[in-house]
């Protein structure tokens, strides 16, 4: 199942936007309850402005339907919780965008000139709701144990009519304009059933459940926040000043959003970092849990990076800072994961689209209990209206559509504080799909540097001598494989004089007054030094993937050295990992065929390409595809696009590393650690489970309460705590994913 990658999903079109949560039908929630959402920095051609009436995800979609046919928009940012929305057009469009809002039935404000007093900023207020409670259980009290007088009667009216308006004003404003404008909200529904008991004298219960109704509003709403603003606490990560250097020399406390690129600043141990910067002083060990999910501390020395909301644990650091306190890799993760919460995931769009159609067919269904019952059933008007009434209050389908959302933004968090940066609901939902997994051998299995693996002195040359010759011309050397056999030999070193590099074979010089070389088995064989049994040697490594230098003198070798790039220690687990999950792990990579085989056996894989370009790894995706099914690939996001883009999920390894690669792929495994890509696969499969699992729950209560309000006696409380009940138990569901344990 190819799929052509969109990584600007979020900003190419109204459909696919940040904070965009569910369709025209869902449910209201208090968002005023979360004061305290941080507001991003305007990006160029950004405009934000504030909407008081917009507390739910309906009156976002109807807002999102009414932006749509403009052109030029080229992306929309809902924030529900501060009642925000950015709108990303040419200044010469926003006219008449706002005019499309304001025809909509909202009040757009530029985020200046908005007030705290906004008209229906405190509609949902906890204070005002209880006090809503009190009148509607008084006006229950009176019908109960008052005298059937007319006064009486007007007074327990009263009081509904006091309690009604409390919960309730805003939910009338915003019904009372979907009906205006032919949409079946939840407001719409609550306006009618609620209004319609009053008229037919059931006013108690209509208080009540409209004091009910938005009370357990208040309460979701604080759950689905929890899971909408999971990764928000990432924020508080970094401190609000830091310890940065004066042109003088001193160091003095400076706000962190007015430090400067290349300034360099100061943190000690036990301090946060807060910001990303390159070591220029100071060794410390560092931990990244915060980034890469990891909380093993990270040795740093000078030229290492260091991330903002990171702990320095043991000795004092200076840092030149290389990013902005808005452009961090730890703002950019945030901001990736809002932007991924935004992108609806293939079973939220489903949902959504049998919500637009649930809702009015059981509008229908009402009129008809209300109309039909009487002549057919023998039913009295009074009662068939009831059941209407009380059909219309479950018809909202509040737990259906909240069910996808919360469970996803739920699985998107808890990956990301697993050092998985997941760029969206398709790819957590997508991922558990995947058959085979295409790893890169460089890099991704080995550590992608040569180290010295197997030495041995040749004959019966001592091995100290040879030790400390080798590493004397090796160490003079800047070639990799020189590089490796220096650092492995670790001894001290002989003075080189006459160093020449022998292009393209190795390197000779004169050590204690004798000429050496140390170069390739070709350099050998032109000296004519070579034997059968050095030959055999020789094969036997290079049989393994590995490089063999040889060192020999004027009289003969004294010695071979075996460079290779080793296999990560858990890279053979991770390959466990996958088979144990039912998908087969592919090595694809440019190295020779032999270095391939050696790498893949030591780590279990059985389906190895080697010498592979980049066009050929496109080929090898496609031909995967074709054998196991959906297919992910692990790369760089940049040399290996073609194929990262032909996968259906294309996984980037170590984006802690690397400003590309939050950008480039589809997941980002923030460490380099491949174990990660099982993990998401197990987080991807338990993510789905829970979504069926709310969706299940909230399909059967509903069904069983139609059923109940037709043919049994569900009255509207019944209707309002079975509504509201089951739509409190698929958040509280979903939101389990943040508590998953790692590894189940």
């Amino acid at each position: 199942m190819p799929h052509a990658h969109d990584h600007t999903q979020a900003h190419s079109s109204p459909e696919k936007h940040p904070h965009a949560h569910q369709d025209v039908d869902s449910c209201c929630h208090a968002a005023d309850a979360v004061t305290d959402i941080p507001v991003a920095p305007l990006a160029k051609g950004e405009h934000l402005f504030r909407i008081a009436a917009m507390d739910c995800s309906a009156e976002e979609s109807e807002i999102r339907q009414a932006l749509e046919p403009i052109t030029g928009i080229k992306s929309l940012g809902f924030q529900l919780g501060a009642r925000t929305l950015r709108i990303n057009a040419p200044t010469d469009v926003l006219p008449l965008a706002l005019a499309a809002i304001r025809k909509a039935g909202f009040d757009p404000k530029p985020v200046a000139a908005a007030t705290d007093d906004d008209s229906h900023a405190d509609s949902g207020g906890l204070p005002r709701l209880v006090a809503a409670l009190v009148f509607a259980i008084a006006a229950e009290t009176l019908s109960f144990l008052a005298p059937e007088t007319l006064a009486w009667k007007l007074a327990g009216m009263a009081l509904a009519g006091v309690a009604i308006w409390l919960a309730g004003i805003s939910t009338y404003q915003k019904g009372l304009s979907a009906l205006l404008r032919g949409k079946l909200n939840i407001n719409a529904l609550m306006t009618v059933a609620v209004t319609g008991a009053f008229v037919i004298g059931q006013w108690p219960e209509a208080a009540m459940v409209m004091a009910l109704y938005a009370i357990a509003e208040l309460i979701e709403a604080r759950a689905v926040d929890r899971a909408r603003n999971a990764i928000q606490g990432l924020v508080a990560l970094t401190p609000d000043t830091v310890d940065m250097q004066q042109a003088d020399g001193n160091w003095a406390a400076t706000s962190a959003t007015a430090v400067p690129l290349q300034a360099t600043v100061r943190v000690r141990p036990g301090e946060r970092i807060a910001l990303d910067g390159t070591i220029s002083k100071g060794h410390s060990a560092v931990n990244q849990a915060s980034v890469t999910g990891e909380s093993i501390p990270v040795e740093k020395a000078p030229g290492d990076p260091v991330f903002a909301g990171t702990i320095n644990e043991t000795g004092e650091l200076e840092f030149q800072v290389t990013a902005a306190a808005s452009d961090t890799l730890l703002a950019r993760i945030i901001h990736a994961v809002e932007e991924a919460q935004g992108t609806r995931a293939p079973t939220q769009r489903i949902v959504d689209r049998f919500a637009a159609i649930y809702t009015p067919a059981v509008f229908v269904m009402a009129l008809a209990v209300a109309l039909l019952t009487p002549p057919l059933l023998g039913w009295t008007w009074l009662a068939a209206l009831y059941k209407a009434l009380v059909l219309l209050v479950i018809a909202c389908p509040c737990a259906l559509v909240i069910s996808t959302p919360v469970t996803v933004v739920s699985g998107l968090a808890f990956a990301a504080r697993r050092g998985i940066l997941v760029k969206g609901g398709t790819y957590l939902e997508q991922a558990r799909l995947l058959k085979a997994v295409a790893l890169d051998k460089t890099g991704t299995l080995t550590e992608g540097k040569p180290q010295l693996v197997a030495w041995q002195p040749w004959n019966g040359t001592d091995e100290a001598t040879v030790r400390r010759l080798a590493a004397s011309l090796a160490g003079r050397s800047d070639h990799p494989v020189s590089k490796a056999i220096a650092a492995g030999l670790a001894c001290d070193v002989a003075t080189v004089e006459a160093f020449t590099a022998l292009v393209g074979r190795g390197t000779e010089g004169v050590v204690d007054g004798q000429r050496l070389v140390l170069g390739k088995h070709q350099l050998i064989e032109e000296r004519q030094q070579c034997s059968p049994a050095l030959e055999a040697t020789m094969a036997e490594h290079e049989a393994l993937g590995r490089t063999v230098s040889l060192l020999a003198n004027d009289q003969g070798v004294l010695g071979w050295f075996a460079v290779a790039d080793t296999v990560k220690a858990s890279s053979q687990q991770a390959v466990a990992h996958l088979q144990r999950l039912g998908v087969t792990p592919v090595m694809l990579t440019g190295d020779n065929a032999a270095t391939a085989r050696a790498v893949a056996a030591e780590v279990g894989i059985t389906d190895v390409r080697g010498n592979l370009l980049p066009e050929d790894k496109l080929q090898a995706i496609q031909d995967m595809q074709k054998r196991y099914g959906p297919t992910g690939m692990s790369g760089d996001g940049i040399n290996d696009a073609p194929a990262l883009a032909q996968a259906d999920i294309g996984f980037a390894m170590g984006g802690a590393g690397t400003d590309i690669a939050v950008e480039a792929a589809d997941v980002v495994i923030m460490n380099d650690d491949l174990g990660r890509i099982a993990e998401t696969i197990r987080i991807s499969r338990r993510t789905h489970s829970v979504l069926w699992q709310n969706i299940s729950l909230a399909l059967g209560i509903k069904a069983v309460f139609l059923v109940l309000a037709v043919f049994g006696n569900a009255s509207m409380w019944m209707a309002v705590f079975a509504d509201m009940g089951a739509s409190l138990l698929v958040v509280a569901n979903g939101l389990r994913l943040l508590r998953t344990r790692s590894g189940s």
